[in-house]
């Protein structure tokens, strides 16, 4: 944070106080700072610091000197905000500037006070300020779901983690609630408020563990950085985390509960999940599993994940170090502890090259079982096999007749190195083990043909019998070699196609068929399948019932009939159906008729089977977040509808009754301007009243969508003129002859420029009147209102057409029913109204109608009659 500035200059330090809620100190704390820092000769002033009354705060800031604030003015009230002009040009060592999170008075230079302290360190200002954590944006939600309080103003987590320097002024629950009682904090009047609401012990318990988690993250991300820096590869326990070796295999469940029962015993410990691909990037365990504990993760509060390694316990060694871990958790090894003892086992490993981390092994019920993933003995395919067996003892034999037709001419290196290509060959055709019985066939004929002396399977020449069994091994190599990439082969295209296919079903998420409907479409697409069926089961009082179908696609697929002797089998090549079932979660499942599937196909139907869970459930929750925002705007706007009831409606009710008690009254004797007074009264509020009853109703026929315009070629001539003459000379009217006819609704147009008028007269200095002139442009007429008012903030320009904002804004001028009625009975009509700034002050509605198209002589005929 303390980086020179662009142009050199050394750039001022962040000190903040991050308190745990309001009152517990902050301010009194930053004041302490300064008197310090003032004591040891440094520079200090006070750009602003809130005092709110207290009388002991004020007194803290003492002789201290207060930089004067800059006056704002904001709808007829003076505010004041921090004069980053006035610290800069004073130029102080270090400036107090309390309340980080404070919004600035409309009219400021920037929008946020954390934007004004920036500005200071810019000019190489040491800036000591407050915040609250409540006030960091990250935490707004969770603060709210405390203490149902929603923060207004909040700064951005990374303005205080970049901070040089944070303390927490904290303080308990219990010690806040006596200062908040002994009117330390609040007025008296709002003392038993604050204690029965925010500020009870369980809100307050709750911000303060907020407060220390946040602040202990950023003192982990400090730590990381130092050991980064000065190179520290060994860990440091300052937090515990736990990582999971998870291998995709049934025991993993197992090893992440007891990973996340361990990291519970540590307030702020982490759970870290890893599992470790090879390095060649294919999977080697089932992509369902791997979804399964990914979830199981997440659901725990951990993370998961996926590094790639040659060996595993190196991988998983070095993830633990990288990630400063305290603990490993692993699985006994399911080896049989024979095959453990030739082939060592991954936990052991982990273990040895563990170091200074703590290695805990978890027991399940595989363990010790033997019951390893063995990969087939082969991944060629059966023909293969048998071809290459067939040739693994036919072509040596004919090979060896070969070469003994020409003995003379064939020396035995050659006959070896014949040999030893036959190998080689043999292995291309049939993989690795018919290469070794054609190596081993191969020696035999070398040794009983070929090698002195002939006919016997001695060797008299040891350097005969090092040829012979270096061509053994160089043979044996060989076909390992082809075997193991003709296995890699194999798993490559496997995992092309997997990822094509969970590719192809994102596509169509991301491109929105994210309906069950096209979840199995896709399927039965991918895998060529009859029919694929999405069911679900519903749950009663906890007890599930019969499963019921959802989605269902059917396709035209044609199944070859059987070979004879085939009926009752079922499996490749049998032309019959099967059926098969892909448990999606525990309510739901796919269930899919047609050819029988591979064991490959299996496993991406798991993956397919999970990713559709998935996109169900994110549809589900889709759609109840659709329904809830509907709720929760009805419920907006009848709780802004019986606001407006109580309050726009009661305030000319009581005027009328008033006046109308006044003329009534038969103790009254009224003079005659007495008299119309009340009556102009009566009437002006009567009017008023009015205005508000059709602006509701106008509301409701908005959102209901009941507007139905009709829309007929009119001059403004007709429209405008009508609309503002209540208004009488507060308007001035310019709406030239010759413009041309426009499309659109007049008596919805009407309302729009009314409504417009009445909000732009009303915000009108007096003795300014409103200007409305008009102009067309192109295929466009424009109706511009110019009143010289206060004007709107561009932060308020939108806001200020959603209905009821003037009950319960305050942030901006014009905002109420009549504007949102205006814009909506503008789009009705084909028309837009949009905010412009007025040149020298003030707010320009600038309404854009279209033109009229040419007349047609039908279209007028139809129009007349209609």
């Amino acid at each position: 944070m303390s980086a020179d500035t662009p142009d050199g200059r050394r750039r001022g330090r962040l000190t903040v106080y991050l308190g745990a809620a309001p009152g517990v100190g902050k301010t009194f704390a930053m004041l302490d700072e300064a008197l310090r820092r003032r004591s040891r000769g440094t520079d200090v002033v006070v750009g602003l610091v809130e005092t709110h009354g207290r009388a002991a705060t004020a007194a803290k800031v003492g002789d201290l000197e207060v930089v004067p604030r800059r006056a704002v003015g904001h709808r007829g009230v003076e505010l004041t905000e921090l004069d980053v002009d006035a610290v800069v040009a004073r130029d102080p060592d270090v400036a107090l500037v309390d309340e980080l999170a404070h919004t600035n008075a409309p009219g400021s230079r920037h929008a946020k006070r954390w934007q004004d302290v920036h500005d200071l360190l810019d000019a190489g200002i040491d800036v000591v300020t407050t915040v609250n954590v409540q006030h960091l944006e990250s935490l707004t939600e969770d603060v709210e779901a405390i203490t149902g309080v929603r923060q207004r103003e909040t700064v951005p987590d990374h303005v205080v983690r970049e901070a040089d320097q944070i303390q927490l002024v904290d303080l308990s629950p219990q010690a806040l609630r006596r200062r908040l009682a002994h009117g330390n904090v609040y007025r008296a009047e709002q003392i038993d408020a604050s204690l029965s609401s925010y500020f009870r012990e369980g809100n307050l318990t709750a911000l303060r563990e907020l407060a220390l988690l946040w602040l202990a993250d950023r003192v982990d991300d400090a730590l990381t950085r130092y050991r980064a820096d000065h190179a520290i590869s060994g860990t440091w326990p300052a937090r515990e985390r736990v990582v999971v070796a998870v291998t995709g295999g049934p025991e993993s469940a197992t090893l992440l509960r007891r990973g996340a029962r361990i990291a519970e015993r540590a307030a702020g410990s982490e759970l870290l999940a890893v599992h470790v691909l090879a390095t060649d990037g294919l999977p080697t365990a089932s992509p369902a599993a791997i979804a399964t504990d990914r979830a199981l993760v997440e659901s725990l509060g951990g993370t998961f994940h996926t590094v790639v390694g040659e060996d595993v316990a190196s991988a998983v060694v070095d993830f633990a170090h990288g990630a400063n871990a305290t603990m490993v958790v692993v699985g006994v090894s399911r080896r049989s502890r024979w095959r453990e003892a030739f082939l060592g086992s991954t936990s052991a490993e982990i273990a040895r090259l563990s170091g200074s981390l703590d290695v805990h092994l978890v027991t399940h019920e595989r363990a010790r079982s033997g019951r390893v993933a063995r990969r087939g003995w082969s991944p060629l395919s059966v023909r293969r096999r048998v071809v290459g067996f067939v040739l693994a003892v036919a072509a040596p034999v004919a090979l060896t007749a070969l070469l003994d037709a020409a003995r003379e001419s064939v020396g035995l290196s050659t006959q070896v190195m014949l040999f030893l290509a036959l190998s080689v060959g043999v292995a291309l055709v049939g993989g690795m083990w018919p290469a070794l019985a054609c190596a081993v066939v191969s020696f035999l004929c070398l040794n009983w043909f070929f090698t002195p002396p002939t006919g016997l399977l001695t060797v008299a020449d040891p350097e005969n019998l090092l040829a012979l069994l270096v061509f053994v091994l160089v043979a044996a190599a060989v076909a390992s070699v082809v075997d193991l990439s003709a296995r890699r082969t194999v798993q490559a295209s496997r995992a092309r196609a997997e990822a094509s296919t969970l590719a192809a079903l994102s596509r169509s998420v991301l491109s929105g068929e994210d309906t069950a409907g096209a979840v199995v479409a896709r399927l039965a697409e991918t895998f060529q399948l009859r029919r694929v069926a999405l069911e679900e089961r519903a749950r009663t009082d906890g007890r599930a019932r019969d499963w019921a179908t959802i989605a269902v696609a059917d396709r035209a697929v044609e199944v070859a009939p059987a070979p004879a002797g085939t009926r009752g089998r079922r499996g490749p090549g049998t032309g019959e159906e099967t059926r098969t079932v892909v448990s999606v979660d525990d309510d739901r499942r796919l269930v899919l008729d047609g050819r029988p599937l591979p064991a490959g196909d299996r496993q991406v139907l798991e993956a397919f089977g999970a990713q559709a869970g998935i996109v169900l459930e994110y549809r589900r929750l889709r759609e109840e977040a659709a329904r809830a925002a509907v709720l929760a705007e009805t419920d907006a706007t009848r709780t802004a509808l019986l606001a407006a009831v109580s309050h726009d409606l009661r305030t000319p009710l009581a005027a009328i009754r008033a006046a109308v008690d006044g003329l009534r009254s038969p103790q009254a004797v009224l003079e005659p301007q007495d008299r119309t007074a009340l009556v102009e009264t009566a009437a002006s509020e009567t009017e008023r009243l009015e205005q508000l009853i059709d602006n509701l109703l106008d509301l409701s026929r908005l959102q209901t969508g009941s507007v139905a315009p009709v829309l007929r070629d009119v001059s403004l001539e007709e429209v405008v003129p009508v609309a503002v003459e209540p208004h009488g000379a507060r308007v001035a009217l310019d709406v030239p002859e010759d413009l041309p006819l426009v499309r659109t609704d007049p008596g919805l147009l009407e309302r729009v420029v009314a409504n417009v008028v009445a909000n732009a007269v009303r915000f009108a200095p007096p003795g300014d009147p409103v200007t409305v002139r008009a102009s067309a442009s192109g295929g466009i007429v424009e109706v511009r209102v110019v009143d010289r008012g206060p004007g709107v903030p561009d932060t308020a320009k939108e806001r200020m057409f959603e209905s009821f904002q003037r009950l319960g804004d305050a942030g901006g001028h014009g905002v109420g029913l009549g504007l949102a009625v205006a814009r909506g009975f503008a789009r009705a009509v084909g028309a837009t109204l949009v905010p412009e700034d007025t040149p020298g002050g003030g707010l320009t509605m600038v309404l854009t109608v279209p033109v009229a198209p040419p007349r047609d002589p039908a279209r007028t005929e139809r129009e007349e009659h209609a």
